[in-house]
């Protein structure tokens, strides 16, 4: 049997999982961004200190905070070369670099007035940060963590010094200005209610950009999740288109040489007519011949549309019996065991021939599994008025671990392994999902819970498509 998984032979979409690593793996990691992005912060950081102690003369503790800003160069420069050894970026890693920059933001602001310094708004960039690269568990915690940081700001920090430069005088002059003068020079409860209205602000900020983010951000991930689907499967089906045309135009080739071996078998049984042996082989490859021809032409009336319009209505146990008369005569060596059960009167469908050729398909692989094993297939089709579930049981070698990590691919066949069996090309699996799932259903190949092996192949087919 070939090693199809039919539930997973069209292209899927890749689990949520293995499309985060893609995205980290990639040239653009947040990684990468955050790096950049640490550049012009380590830049601006001591561009504004140096303007702070040289230019406006605020007593600042230079020290500790040009530590901190070297520091965070250093990390930035070992996150570069870390970049650069090719390894993949995790969600966490980028996490704990979002937390180094709200620490050494925070460390920076706790030597610079803490909440009452007009920085302290660039709390929002990490939860941003977050929420646009990262799940939402992560922006949620970074949003907590700026929130700690910023409440600790309120009552823990340095009070800010008061400029003594040029801009001294301009903020004398705006104060006065403003009204604003007498509380803010004593930091009297007007100021104190200001510092908390900042507070309040930015929790509000905060809390709304992140809920608003990481739902944006979970919506477009899920569109170009829907987007890859698509195209996926616009290249299954081109891929099916072309399969379809080379068997058009094969069809349209095998015409004459199957008409000429027909009368060349016909010739050889009239002259030959004594020889009862050749007589048998000549019969065997006239229905073979046969077999060709009619499948050649369902290839050919499959694309007449008109075709359509006169398929009538048969019930659903019909259409499977005759399904399964039609392949014995195709397969009469196989054995067979059946079980129809469901519903009576059983439900009326109209298909085309594409869903028959589908399940013979089926049926075809798990009898070329089976082998020369004496023991006979069984083929049990159960229905509702919704569902109809069908499982072709054999006793085959199942699937090996090679054959399950290649589940999917197309042209893959393990016939070419096993003497016996006959040769494939590994699209039969491939086309009967595929039409299976146009139909709205779905196959699924598994190994048998059995100590005597073999393989379960399960076709659910919903009806509501069918139903005539």
């Amino acid at each position: 049997m070939t090693a199809f998984d039919p539930c997973q032979a069209l292209p899927r979409p890749m689990s949520r999982t293995l499309q985060a690593q893609a995205f980290f793996a990639g040239a653009a990691n947040p990684l990468r961004r955050l790096v950049a992005l640490r550049r012009f912060e380590v830049l601006t950081q001591a561009v504004v200190l140096v303007l702070a102690v040289a230019w406006l003369k605020m007593p600042l503790e230079v020290v500790p905070m040009a530590a901190i800003v070297a520091l965070l160069a250093a990390v930035n420069l070992l996150t570069q070369w870390r970049l650069e050894g090719g390894r993949p970026v995790r969600e966490n890693e980028v996490f704990a670099h979002l937390l180094i920059d709200v620490g050494a933001l925070a460390v920076l602001l706790y030597f610079a007035g803490g909440s009452a310094n007009p920085f302290v708004s660039l709390f929002l960039l990490p939860p941003i940060l977050a929420a646009a690269m990262l799940p939402a568990r992560h922006a949620w915690a970074m949003t907590a963590s700026t929130l700690a940081a910023y409440t600790f700001l309120v009552f823990w920090k340095l009070p800010l010094p008061a400029p003594l430069g040029d801009l001294a005088q301009f903020d004398a002059l705006l104060a006065r200005a403003t009204g604003d003068a007498t509380e803010h020079a004593g930091h009297g409860s007007g100021f104190a209610l200001h510092v908390l209205g900042m507070w309040l602000n930015f929790v509000i900020s905060v809390v709304v950009v992140a809920f608003f983010l990481t739902r944006m951000a979970a919506a477009l991930k899920e569109r170009e999740r829907e987007l890859a689907s698509a195209r996926e499967v616009v290249l299954r089906d081109e891929q099916i288109l072309s399969l379809g045309t080379l068997a058009a135009s094969a069809a349209h080739q095998l015409g004459t040489p199957l008409a000429t071996m027909a009368v060349v078998i016909r010739e050889l049984q009239l002259n030959h007519g004594e020889q009862q042996e050749l007589q048998e082989d000549l019969q065997v490859l006239r229905g073979q011949v046969d077999r060709c021809k009619q499948t050649i032409a369902q290839i050919l009336a499959s694309t007449d549309h008109s075709r359509a319009e006169n398929r009538r209505a048969v019930a659903l146990d019909s259409y499977l019996q005759q399904l399964l008369d039609e392949w014995q005569l195709i397969r009469p060596q196989a054995l067979l065991g059946v079980l129809l059960q469901g519903e009576q009167p059983a439900p009326l469908i109209v298909t085309d021939r594409t869903l028959a050729h589908a399940i013979l398909n089926l049926l075809d692989n798990a009898a070329d599994a089976n082998g020369g094993n004496g023991e006979a297939l069984r083929f049990t089709a159960c229905w509702t008025l919704e569902t109809c579930q069908i499982e072709i049981l054999d006793r085959g070698p199942g699937l090996n671990a090679e054959a399950q990590r290649r589940l999917g691919e197309a042209f893959f066949t393990t016939k070419s392994e096993h003497p016996e069996r006959s040769t494939g090309l590994g699209i039969g699996l491939f086309l009967s999902n595929a039409t299976i799932e146009r139909c709205g259903g779905k196959v699924e190949l598994f190994n048998r819970d059995d100590p005597r092996g073999g393989v379960c192949t399960r076709v659910t087919l919903p009806l509501a498509r069918l139903k005539a």
